[in-house]
C-alpha cells in the first residue's frame, strides 16, 4: 500500500498542509502566515488535545475552513466543505452560502449587525481585527459534545488587545469570547452546514468600553 493510499484526505491533514498544497493563484493576495499560531498560541490555549482525537480533528477542520474562507477567493478551491451544499448562520439568523461569504466576508457574516462594529468590506473587516490584535487572534475547541455526522462543540476565541479598534485605544488586556457551534459533516468529514451561537456584542463592547462605534 502506498503513502497516498494511507494518508488522510487533504482537509484532514491540517491547515499547513492545505496551504502547502494550494496553487499560487488560489490566494486573494498571498499565502497566509500563521507563525503566531505556532509560537504564541500554544502558551495561551487552555486545552491540549491528543493527536488524532475527535477534539483535535474538529479544531483542525475549523482552522482549515477559517483559513480558506479568509484567504482563498474561489470557493471551488475550498477543500474543507462540500461547497455546493454548504451554508452557515449565526444565532438563528439568515443562512449564508459560499457565494455570500465571498461577497460579504466571513467576519461580517459572523458578527452581523452590531452597534460596536458598523459596516465593513471583506478586506476592511480583516484589517480591523489584524490591527486590534497584532499579536494574533486565536481559536480553540474546548469540548466536542457530540460526534459526526452532527458535531456540537464548545469553543474559545481570544487575543491581546494591543492595537487600536475603530478609534478606541488598546488596553493590553486579553479579550475572550466563548460559543457553541453545531456542524453537519459529510461521510468524509467535510462541512455541510455550520450554526454558531455566541454574543458578538459582549466581545466587541469589551474593546469599546461599552460605547457604540461612531458612524459618520
Amino acid at each position: 500500500m502506498t503513502q497516498a493510499e494511507t494518508s488522510p484526505p487533504l482537509w484532514l491533514q491540517g491547515r499547513d498542509a492545505v496551504i502547502a498544497a494550494a496553487a499560487p493563484g488560489d490566494w486573494r493576495e498571498e499565502a497566509p502566515d500563521y507563525h503566531y499560531s505556532h509560537s504564541v498560541m500554544p502558551g495561551q490555549r487552555t486545552k491540549q488535545h491528543e493527536s488524532g482525537s475527535l477534539d483535535a480533528i474538529v479544531e483542525s477542520i475549523v482552522q482549515v475552513f477559517e483559513m480558506e474562507v479568509s484567504h482563498k477567493g474561489d470557493p471551488a478551491t475550498w477543500v474543507s466543505m462540500v461547497t455546493e451544499k454548504f451554508r452557515t448562520r449565526v444565532n438563528g439568523g439568515p443562512w449564508a452560502d459560499a457565494a455570500d461569504i465571498v461577497d460579504k466576508g466571513s467576519y461580517n457574516i459572523l458578527i452581523g449587525d452590531s452597534v460596536f462594529y458598523g459596516q465593513e468590506t471583506f478586506e476592511s473587516s480583516h484589517e480591523v481585527f489584524h490591527t486590534a490584535f497584532p499579536e494574533g487572534f486565536f481559536w480553540e475547541v474546548l469540548e466536542v459534545v457530540s460526534p459526526p455526522p452532527v458535531v456540537t462543540f464548545k469553543w474559545r476565541h481570544w487575543g491581546t488587545f494591543t492595537g487600536e479598534y475603530k478609534g478606541f485605544a488598546p488596553t493590553g488586556e486579553k479579550i475572550e469570547m466563548y460559543g457553541v457551534s453545531i456542524a453537519k459533516v459529510s461521510d468524509d468529514l467535510r462541512l455541510l452546514e455550520v450554526e454558531h451561537y455566541y454574543d458578538p456584542n459582549a466581545f466587541l463592547g469589551s474593546m469599546t468600553g461599552g460605547c457604540p462605534v461612531a458612524h459618520g
